[in-house]
């Protein structure tokens, strides 16, 4: 499952096999071109995280466990109820989803700001400032976005690197004032930022890079500020034709098994990542306002990336 839950399941243990030994019983404790997709490699899906301490109340509290001495269980079987006892402590709580979008404005901006509205649920723009002076169309397009409370605007850098993303991060201050070239044209508000083509989380007191030679543009961002965010998930739609990567049916399962897995960077907090150029067809908009409707099913939050992860 997570690397921190099985480095706890070690700590419990070993405390147990301790106390059983002394006849104890006790408690035991979570821009036209798209930036990432076309890039077939590892970093399609987030890594599965660890377990993070803000979780330990959960685990503390709410699951315990009575040492029997004389008839031992074994270390496998416990870690198995440990995971078990957490995941059923998790499923008690709201589960959220927030869906991002990367690079509007584009054609297929409008389709997202209308379903927005329409199955009135959040939704995450990450936009590119350049791409709204490519006309008059964009420009009402990024407005939209500013204008409808159900969507919430970030940063997701002025030029995109010109998708030459190699040499754009070579240079970390020259990545860093276009991002803040992009706060001040957009006029965002919200400190919130995805780097172009790259799947990096600074927040708090998390950090998690994929592609080191991003890290020093993360890195600035997080000094100025910033919250930097990457996905869990990600869909690839062709903008052309409508046509999934994979069906929506198997998209659907992936996110309902980060969020019942808790594989998710986050337990019951799942970040899924599209493109506003995926969304220029019917046959596309269709496949978004379907899985909308199905993660409503599902009674999960729709959410803003400014509200991540959602503490209880």
């Amino acid at each position: 499952m997570l690397r921190g839950l099985y480095k706890l399941t070690g700590v419990v243990l070993g405390s147990l096999v301790l106390q059983s030994c002394n006849n104890f019983s006790n408690s035991a404790l979570g821009s036209q071109t798209i930036d990432s997709i076309f890039n077939k490699d590892k970093h399609t899906l987030a890594s599965r995280p660890v377990l993070h301490d803000k979780w330990d109340s959960l685990r503390k509290n709410l699951i315990v466990f009575k040492v029997d001495s004389l008839n031992p269980v074994d270390i496998k079987i416990q870690r198995k109820r440990l995971k078990d006892s957490l995941r059923r402590e998790f499923d008690k709580k709201p589960k959220h989803i927030y869906l991002t979008f990367d690079d509007g404005p584009l054609v297929g901006s409008k389709a997202i700001d209308s379903i927005a509205r329409v199955k009135n649920v959040k939704v995450n723009a990450f936009v590119v400032g350049r791409h709204a002076t490519m006309g008059k169309t964009r420009q009402r397009d990024l407005n939209r976005y500013v204008e409808n409370p159900l969507v919430a605007v970030y940063n997701h850098s002025y030029t995109h690197g010109f998708n030459r993303l190699t040499s754009f991060y070579a240079n970390s201050d020259n990545a860093f004032e276009d991002f803040k070239k992009n706060e001040e044209q957009v006029q965002l508000s919200a400190k919130i930022a995805r780097l172009p083509g790259r799947n990096i989380w600074i927040y708090d007191k998390e950090r998690k890079i994929d592609i080191p030679s991003a890290a020093p543009t993360a890195d600035k961002l997080f000094a100025d500020g910033y919250k930097v965010f990457g996905w869990d998930v990600e869909w690839r739609l062709d903008g052309y034709t409508g046509n999934p990567n994979i069906p929506l049916e198997t998209v659907f399962h992936r996110i309902v098994n980060f969020m019942n897995n808790k594989s998710s960077r986050e337990p019951n907090n799942v970040v899924f990542l599209m493109h506003d150029n995926m969304f220029q067809t019917k046959k596309g908009q269709k496949l978004l306002g379907d899985l909308i409707d199905s993660l409503k099913k599902m009674d999960y939050k729709f959410e803003f990336m400014e509200d991540y992860p959602i503490k209880y």
